[in-house]
């Protein structure tokens, strides 16, 4: 979770600065503008970012078979964005040492506020909507 309006994914690499609060792609919470990672490049930038903010609340990384075409993907809830957010990964260009290359991949929105994505034992995804009237749903692929 970000600063005011911006939230990110970082692949973290040991000994590397990410840079907040001296950069984001936010703001801070009383409203000042924070320069962003392209305004200082000693500090790496985020692997994704989401500005407005998807405000994320639980990290799942997805290794099923009921979904296989989404093996290794990462799936986040999302409380402002009331979606289900999906994060791709593929092997890092160039002679392949450095992170992997994430990107938004998919975002499942359905007006409720995501508390908890989780995988279940059977590689059905699990979701726990948030508030009054909040569900607890299984997700598996249409028939």
């Amino acid at each position: 979770m970000g600063p005011k309006g911006g939230d990110e994914l970082n692949l973290i690499v040991r000994s590397k600065n990410y840079g907040y609060p001296f950069v984001s792609e936010g703001e801070h919470y009383d409203g000042t503008k924070i320069p962003s990672h392209a305004s200082m490049p000693i500090f790496e930038a985020p692997s994704v970012a989401w500005v407005p903010a998807i405000s994320p609340a639980g990290l799942m990384f997805y290794d099923g078979d009921t979904f296989a075409d989404w093996k290794g993907n990462a799936f986040i809830g999302g409380l402002s964005s009331k979606a289900l957010v999906r994060v791709s990964f593929k092997p890092a260009s160039g002679d392949g040492d450095g992170a992997p290359e994430a990107s938004e991949a998919a975002r499942y929105e359905w007006g409720k506020r995501i508390r908890e994505p989780e995988q279940g034992p059977d590689g059905a995804i699990y979701v726990l909507e948030d508030g009054e009237g909040g569900r607890l749903l299984r997700l598996t692929p249409a028939e």
